[in-house]
């Protein structure tokens, strides 16, 4: 479980900083920043891929009425595919930290990237299952960007983004050939090409590329 050895470690007041969303094949990328009151640590607290929705639901109102201050943000579809993912992704975080109402100054950030926030960061591998406010983060971002493909689904009905929130499935692969991408489709990934190809996007590239070689 998680705990708050690293932050404990740093200046104060230190904040976790994780994201969401970097692997799909449509919405945003999202990020939360949370400085955690180490009076108040919510019971449960873990890393998001490890709780179930109803946990990080409930977790995540707890973050937001126990902690000093969080913030979350995203980056858009345009913006990954001007930026790249990695860039994207450090967008999102640092508009997370922005958001926040107490200004950190240390960051623990999760993975390997040591992305430009507006104070110190030191990266943690596997950090959402080793610090808490790390956990915290995860949580934020995990929740407000299923919230968001939720949304999605309505304003995009048919691909099922309220199931999948725009991960590779079949239903989503399904529904790429059946109806096309739509705006928040990523068209820079490979599963989005090879549907507008006519191709499987549960295929790799190379699967693809392989089965269209003649004969």
């Amino acid at each position: 479980m998680p705990d708050l050895l690293l932050e404990l470690a740093c200046p104060s007041p230190v904040c976790g900083v994780d994201e969401a969303g970097r692997g799909p094949w449509a919405g945003p990328v999202s990020a939360g920043a949370v400085i955690l009151d180490h009076a108040r640590i919510p019971e449960g607290l873990n890393d998001s891929k490890k709780l179930s929705a109803k946990a990080r639901e409930r977790l995540e109102i707890q973050i937001m009425d126990s902690a000093i201050a969080w913030g979350v943000g995203f980056a858009s579809v345009e913006e990954i595919s001007a930026l790249n993912i990695v860039g994207a992704t450090g967008l999102a975080m640092r508009r997370a930290v922005e958001a926040m109402k107490v200004a950190p100054v240390f960051a623990l950030v999760d993975g390997k990237y040591p992305f430009a926030l507006p104070c110190p960061v030191r990266t943690v591998i596997g950090g959402d299952g080793v610090s808490s406010s790390i956990a915290a983060a995860s949580i934020l971002a995990k929740v407000a960007r299923d919230r968001l493909m939720k949304q999605m689904d309505e304003v995009y009905p048919g691909y099922g983004f309220s199931g999948h929130k725009g991960y590779r499935a079949a239903v989503h692969a399904e529904a790429l050939l059946r109806l096309g991408p739509c705006e928040i489709h990523r068209p820079t990934w490979g599963p989005v090409k090879l549907a507008l190809m006519g191709r499987d996007p549960m295929l790799s590239w190379d699967e693809a590329m392989q089965e269209a070689l003649p004969l």
